[in-house]
């Protein structure tokens, strides 16, 4: 008896050492390297939420009860949606992955789920949103990740009562957590299993168990269960990258970091007090206006120079973009969307070697621009007229060569006492000019 029980303490001891000490496969690897090079993505903010026009938040910000909440789901019904005019407009704003939500904090999911009647199969569209996705990535190249929520605003085993969240929408018993974690886990093997290779689930809600970003402890008021979630994932999908926005540094089991509204080392959310991690791929998620989900009353659109210049940073700082965009009810993605995308992917045909496969650069962004690099190539990338830069303690000797990256025009230098000298031209590329120095030591 005493054997047994040494035995099943020994077993015990042994998962939860590998749940602590997470080894990536090799293929993760590999995609956590392609997802790094990628760095410049579409988020796709999208739903039942969208029909009301007041972001995505609105069940919980209105106080929507279930009950009439749920009705939107017999209004949903997106006859304009096109998958493949979504996937090509991702491809020629530049853009190497798609992140879209699959099931959002209202508890909707938007594809053919045994385990959820409240879903898009439901509704009068009756087609299955994440597969025509899935489809149509797999065929034009695009990789796919996906968003999923891990709280719910509707589902009665959510442990709701400890959530800071969903407080006003009628619901009276207690959560479940056990039985909330294998609704999870049936759900994420749907989506792991019937929709080809998937490129990471993009994890939110982590910060509803916890007290606000900033407070000195943030620990949970419950216990996710990662060791069992990310387990899953991993074992459906080797490669298949875990991230999720808890707004803290990463948890074991997770494969890139991301940041909300804030590029890595900025706070202007007040949502990233974390610390950027080193040892895995960073990504920043950023609106074109403020909303999310469609807004029809944020016309605050940011511009077309704002965004480039944001994604250089981005790059600057080694890290990916996630623009993101709120399609309307009907499934028409936003003109002022469309429009803003085109310019940075007309941008990114001259200058995108700035950009792509770059590493951070040996200076952090500037008030006159940034800095990106590959192998011996500098990119300075200039956001506004200046006559000359000039930049310290350089991680080189010599400059070979110093050109424009549009037409190959020669860029006058000089290196005097450590400090680089840069001659910049009067007319510049209002989205953010870049020079290319090429050096050695």
């Amino acid at each position: 008896m005493r054997k047994i029980i040494l035995f099943c303490f020994l077993c015990l001891l042994m998962r939860n050492v590998a749940a602590q000490t997470y080894i990536p496969s090799q293929s993760n690897l590999e995609n956590r390297k392609w997802f790094a090079d990628a760095r410049f993505g579409l988020f796709i903010h999208w739903g039942p939420f969208s029909i009301p026009g007041s972001g995505e938040w609105v069940m919980n910000e209105r106080k929507v009860t279930v009950e009439n909440y749920s009705r939107l789901e017999k209004f949903f019904n997106p006859i304009d949606f096109d998958a493949a005019k979504w996937v090509s407009m991702a491809k020629g704003a530049g853009m190497k992955y798609i992140t879209l939500i699959t099931r959002h904090h209202d508890g909707f999911s938007m594809w053919d789920t045994k385990y959820s009647d409240f879903n898009i199969m439901n509704s009068p569209y009756k087609k299955d949103i994440v597969k025509m996705m899935a489809d149509e990535c797999h065929k034009q190249g695009i990789k796919l990740y996906l968003y999923y929520s891990l709280l719910d605003w509707r589902r009665e085993d959510y442990p709701h009562e400890t959530g800071k969240t969903g407080q006003n929408t009628g619901r009276k018993g207690k959560g479940n957590y056990s039985s909330y974690l294998q609704f999870m886990k049936n759900q994420l093997t749907e989506l792991l299993t019937n929709y080809g290779e998937i490129g990471g689930i993009w994890f939110d809600g982590h910060w509803d168990q916890t007290a606000p970003e900033g407070s000195a402890d943030r620990s949970s008021r419950i216990d996710w269960k990662y060791d069992e979630i990310y387990g899953l994932i991993h074992k459906l999908q080797p490669q298949c990258m875990i991230g999720n926005n808890h707004h803290l540094s990463p948890f074991a089991g997770e494969d890139f970091q991301m940041f909300e509204q804030d590029l890595p080392g900025e706070n202007k959310s007040g949502l990233s007090f974390q610390e950027a991690s080193a040892k895995v791929p960073l990504e920043a998620c950023v609106t074109m206006n403020g909303s999310w989900g469609f807004n029809l009353t944020d016309t605050s659109y940011k511009s077309t120079p704002q965004l480039v210049q944001t994604l250089a940073k981005a790059a600057g700082l080694g890290a990916n973009l996630l623009l993101n965009v709120g399609p309307m009810p009907n499934g028409e993605i936003q003109p002022e969307f469309i429009l803003r995308l085109g310019q940075i992917g007309e941008w990114l045909k001259t200058y995108g070697e700035s950009i792509y496969g770059t590493d951070a650069g040996f200076i952090k962004p500037q008030n006159w621009g940034c800095v990106t690099q590959k192998g011996n190539k500098i990119y300075i990338h200039i956001f506004k007229a200046t006559p000359s830069i000039s930049l310290n303690n350089i991680p080189f000797k010599k400059v070979k060569k110093a050109y424009y990256l549009k037409d190959n025009s020669v860029v006058k230098t000089a290196i005097k006492n450590g400090v680089l000298d840069i001659t910049v031209a009067k007319n510049i590329n209002p989205n953010d000019e870049v020079i290319v120095l090429e050096t050695s030591n």
